[in-house]
């Protein structure tokens, strides 16, 4: 398959009083995996539905390649397209699911079930093809979804959260199955999620979006390590955002705020330059991988997350007693203060 760029330019969407889609504009490379990452209501899905045809902008337009798709009906985009309740018939086997959207087409029949047999082989689901929606496992229903979205080859693939019904487990593996059919078709996907590791694990891009805005726009060790803003900085994980003055010692930043993530304090100095920061114990909880330890230190809670393997100590912990963590000295972010608001 060859894949699309996708270009969004200045979209806009109002219902009623609410402001859904804020003046958002996104340049997606052909072949790239970006995912559309943020809270509920914040706009993906939205800006998903505008890009599939199912909803219509106020303002702006959208362009799949050379093509302004703006005013295009969806069954003319040429997208493949996974919804989070899959969408499947449930009065049609298996193979009858995959083969429906060639039979659209208008496919002749024999082309048809040939592809939709290769399809399903693509998903690991050589077999199931006579098999009725009904007695597959949310994983494998959410294969023939795959299969269905893929069969006719399209250029650009649209998924709303095809994930968020498997258990923790299933949905890891499926990560790293969908990444990889991914990569093997060469296609364009645009993926919407609410989930940060799942950002996190699959994608080239994530566009971090909040009420109607699309905050930040880079790779995930960008998002995650360098944050623009402390919406951002929080919603990506446990994020203190400080003060340059807050470090009770080691070297103190100079800039107005800066960010550091829980995970990087220990309960001894690293090797190299380091901060600290010390208070009083409020609340601890043992996660298995490690101990979350909420911290107050004058005004401010803070979380230490101290991995299990380095956490001696941690149990016994009460809660006011005095505690002082440790960093590396390059693990804070700095940010400016109007930023960090």
């Amino acid at each position: 398959m060859t894949s699309l760029p996708i270009s969004i330019n200045r979209i806009r969407k109002v219902y009623g009083n609410y402001i859904a889609l804020d003046d958002v504009s996104l340049e997606i490379r052909a072949g790239e995996f970006l995912t559309l990452l943020g809270p509920s209501g914040s706009g993906k899905t939205t800006l998903l539905m505008a890009l599939a045809g199912f909803t219509r902008p106020d303002d702006g337009n959208l362009r799949i390649g050379e093509r302004d798709v703006t005013r295009l009906a969806p069954n003319r985009r040429d997208i493949g397209i996974v919804f989070q309740n899959y969408a499947l018939f449930p009065h049609m086997s298996v193979l009858a699911n995959v083969e429906y959207p060639l039979r659209l087409r208008k496919i002749r029949k024999a082309e048809a079930h040939e592809r939709a047999q290769a399809a399903l082989s693509r998903v690991k689901l050589d077999g199931y093809g006579d098999r009725d929606i009904a007695a597959l496992s949310g994983g494998q229903r959410q294969r023939v979804a795959l299969a269905r979205a893929i069969v006719f080859e399209p250029r650009v693939m649209l998924m709303d959260e095809p994930l968020s019904a498997l258990d923790k487990n299933l949905r890891e593996h499926m990560q790293f199955e969908i990444r990889k059919l991914h990569d093997d078709l060469g296609i364009t996907t645009i993926y919407v999620t609410h989930d940060q590791r799942e950002a996190l694990t699959m994608s080239d891009r994530i566009a971090v979006m909040n009420a109607g805005r699309i905050q930040q726009i880079d790779t995930p060790d960008e998002i995650y390590h360098r944050p623009r803003t402390q919406f951002v900085a929080e919603f990506m994980g446990e994020a203190n955002i400080l003060p340059g003055d807050a470090f009770s010692e080691g070297a103190r930043p100079a800039s107005d705020m800066v960010m550091i993530r829980a995970e990087s304090f220990h309960l001894e100095p690293p090797a190299g330059e380091a901060i600290a920061l010390t208070g009083r114990l409020a609340a601890k909880a043992f996660r298995g991988e490690n101990w979350l330890l909420q911290v107050t230190t004058g005004e401010r809670q803070v979380l230490f997350s101290i991995p299990a393997t380095r956490a001696a100590g941690c149990e016994a912990l009460t809660p006011g007693s005095e505690i002082t963590a440790w960093a590396a000295r390059d693990h804070l972010h700095v940010f400016a203060r109007e930023a960090a608001t």
